[in-house]
């Protein structure tokens, strides 16, 4: 009895997928929102393959990329100018919509991580 019950919640919690449509955000013009302790931080930026240039609060920010599968990508500052832009961000896209996408990232090698959404604007 105790097989059939384990067997049954088993099959039932297998049907639910999470959409992942990441091929869909390699590329484009987006527009994200972070929250951090409460407030909102918005940024705006354009990415291909190989590269994202963001424009946050007025500053312009350029970094390599490096895809380390369709979901998750390395992101290097191009000019660091301090000791927090030398260090590389894992950003892993969580769940996609047809216009949007949620993502977490943190310092490479860190275990807090922060929460986001980006649209598409393209």
């Amino acid at each position: 009895m105790r097989f059939l019950i384990f067997f049954l919640l088993l099959s039932l919690t297998g049907c639910y997928e999470i959409e992942r449509n990441c091929k869909d955000y390699k590329t484009g013009h987006f527009y994200s929102e972070v929250i951090i302790d409460g407030v909102v931080y918005n940024s705006e930026f354009t990415r291909n393959k190989q590269l994202q240039i963001e424009n946050y609060n007025k500053n312009i920010d350029s970094s390599r990329l490096r895809w380390l599968n369709d979901c998750e990508v390395i992101f290097k500052t191009i000019n660091p100018k301090n000791m927090a832009d030398k260090k590389d961000i894992h950003l892993k896209i969580l769940t996609t919509t047809d216009s949007s996408y949620t993502f977490e990232y943190s310092y490479v090698g860190e275990i807090k991580k922060q929460k986001g959404v980006a649209f598409r604007l393209d």
